[in-house]
């Protein structure tokens, strides 16, 4: 492809891709295909040859689109947002054009400069405390477990990335009922095994309880065990139960125990001043991250990892062959050694381009839209008498229930799965489901990019008259 034919093409994609987000509203929000049916589209053998451009995108047009489920639609209501926007998307064209490998200062000093200036923005926006040092990692889930292999180096004093973990099967890690399944994941990675993480239950709110917390710490201390590390959740994913810092912070410095804050989606809304009850005993966590591609309108994959002690991280992770070192080690980031992987994407590109364009107070209006949206749903489902409320609405995401007042729970539980399986099929709306206290719940998050008042309501009527038809079908059916 040469460079007017590179011209030609770009221009049609950003044409394309102007017009996807005009009319995206008119796709169904969910990918209606059946599992297989686009690898029977697609050649079993490469082409031998090349083939046009042209042709490319016109099977991307017939082949590849019918298979996307639409996450950029402001009616995904499903799982929590990867959000997007266009001076994300249009910085991640720059990013691929250069093709940087950001490993070291060196091997691109901007793409350095600018992940700790933007750390540093994303530091003072969200209220951190001037001590943090960060990092751009892929996920929480990569950040999440960087955080418990350095608790891991920490307890052992540095020596079980050099020697093997001695205390397998001794070292403990402590999270809530509702912790992401990342950390169970974490625990099996870094060596403590997932029968050594402790799950500590929940108050009515779903947030851990601290009491609870320091019983499991004292009874594993009694028992022989090493508390190493919890994780607080600012925002779970079933039901956005925020745990309490302050008492678990207090609880972990008392035992000298790591303590991660995973606030993947719940620490966007730390922008919005009132919303900072939520990172009350920041100062005790020795670790925190949140993503912007999840609630920042950063396209994936941006998440912003947080330490209080870089230097652990560091020793943590550094390796130092002869091909890698630098005349200016010492003097600048090496990103490399922040975190497991070697190579590294210029990811600050793309959120300097988003805090730039929106600006502090943009972003600050939209997420604070988002949670007056959640709020309005949640006011709505209280006031119909055939509906219910699950859980707290601290942040976007509500969780309720079609639950007539005749109706048991083990009935409820199976026309409520039919209504989302229904909801989704319509194409008109996608949403998901949790369980809270072993019920099956409707889970609805209005927190895309482009999600309207207006987008709320027609949910709303939908989902009202998906159950009202369905609960209809069920009582034909039991009459007959």
């Amino acid at each position: 492809m040469d460079s007017n034919e590179f011209r030609r093409q770009g221009h049609a994609i950003v044409e394309w891709i102007a017009r996807y987000y005009e009319n995206i509203e008119q796709y169904p929000v969910k990918s209606r295909v059946r599992p297989g049916e686009i690898m029977k589209a697609l050649p079993e053998l490469p082409p031998s040859g090349s083939e046009s451009f042209d042709r490319f995108l016109k099977d991307f047009d017939e082949i590849i689109l019918p298979g996307i489920t639409h996450w950029q639609s402001p009616d995904f209501f499903a799982y929590f947002p990867a959000n997007s926007s266009p001076p994300s998307v249009l910085a991640e064209m720059l990013t691929s054009a250069l093709g940087a490998q950001c490993m070291l200062w060196e091997t691109s000093p901007s793409a350095a400069e600018l992940e700790e200036r933007m750390m540093g923005w994303l530091r003072v926006m969200t209220g951190l405390p001037d001590g943090f040092e960060g990092v751009i990692q892929d996920s929480a889930s990569s950040a999440t477990l960087a955080a418990l292999i350095t608790a891991r180096e920490k307890i052992t004093g540095f020596r079980s990335n050099r020697e093997g973990l001695r205390e397998s099967g001794r070292l403990r890690i402590y999270v809530s009922t509702q912790t992401h399944s990342s950390v169970e994941k974490g625990a099996g990675v870094a060596g403590f095994g997932r029968d050594n993480m402790v799950r500590v239950e929940v108050r009515n709110d779903f947030s851990i309880d601290p009491e609870a917390l320091e019983r499991a710490i004292e009874k594993d201390i009694a028992a022989g065990y090493i508390p190493c590390c919890a994780v607080a959740t600012m925002g779970t994913t079933g039901t956005t139960a925020v745990d309490p810092l302050r008492p678990v912070g207090e609880i972990c410095r008392k035992h000298g125990v790591w303590l991660h804050v995973d606030a993947a989606l719940g620490g966007t809304a730390l922008l919005l001043p009132e919303m900072r009850w939520m990172s009350d005993g920041i100062e005790y966590a020795d670790s925190f991250v949140f993503n912007p591609h999840k609630w920042m309108f950063t396209n994936f994959d941006c998440s912003a990892y947080f330490v209080r002690d870089a230097a652990s991280l560091i020793r943590t992770f550094e390796i130092l062959p002869e091909y890698l070192k630098t005349r200016t080690r010492g003097q600048v980031n090496d990103y490399r050694d922040w975190g497991i992987p070697l190579g590294r994407r210029f990811r600050a590109l793309k959120l300097w381009a988003v805090i730039r364009s929106y600006g502090v107070e943009g972003l600050q209006s939209m997420i604070r839209e988002h949670i007056r949206l959640a709020k309005m749903l949640a006011g709505l489902i209280e006031a119909d008498n055939d509906f219910e409320l699950m859980a707290p609405v601290p942040l976007n995401t509500v969780c309720f229930r079609y639950r007539p007042k005749d109706m048991g729970d083990e009935e409820t539980d199976r026309l409520n799965e039919k209504i989302n399986h229904a909801l989704n099929d319509t194409g008109k709306i996608y949403l998901t489901h949790t369980k809270v206290h072993g019920r099956y719940v409707l889970r609805m998050v209005t927190a895309q990019t482009n999600v309207t008042e207006r987008h709320v309501l027609q949910a709303w009527e939908l989902i009202k008259e998906c159950a009202l038809s369905l609960s209809s079908q069920d009582r034909a059916v039991d009459i007959d």
